[in-house]
């Protein structure tokens, strides 16, 4: 993602960084509760992934933090376990289904 990050255009590109070999069977939605921007989430049903903007009613996982921290994850700059470690990241539900997010997506767009 070269552009300037935002929480519109990380909603509008997720989908297209989605690894669909890595999700086999899996059921999940993905809630993002940012402290200081949109909230959004995303939502993958096997091969199938989207995000929207908003809350979802019934989320797998919460992960609630800071847009700065978000931007940082996704661009790489940051470890995901490091900012749960150092209490940037919190996580509520089904924790360990939040560790499989690095593997879902890749920082390159797919074609």
């Amino acid at each position: 993602m070269n552009e300037t990050l935002t929480v519109n255009r990380v909603v509008e590109k997720l989908p297209s960084r989605f690894i669909a070999t890595e999700a086999d069977e899996l059921e999940a939605v993905f809630q993002f509760k940012l402290h200081d921007d949109e909230d959004f989430y995303i939502h993958i049903n096997g091969s199938d992934c989207s995000a929207s903007l908003g809350s979802h009613p019934d989320p797998h996982v919460t992960l609630l933090m800071n847009a700065d921290t978000m931007f940082a994850v996704i661009s790489g700059e940051k470890d995901g376990m490091s900012a749960f470690l150092t209490g940037k990241l919190r996580a509520e539900g089904n924790v360990m289904l939040a560790t499989r997010l690095g593997k879902l997506f890749s920082r390159e767009k797919r074609s």
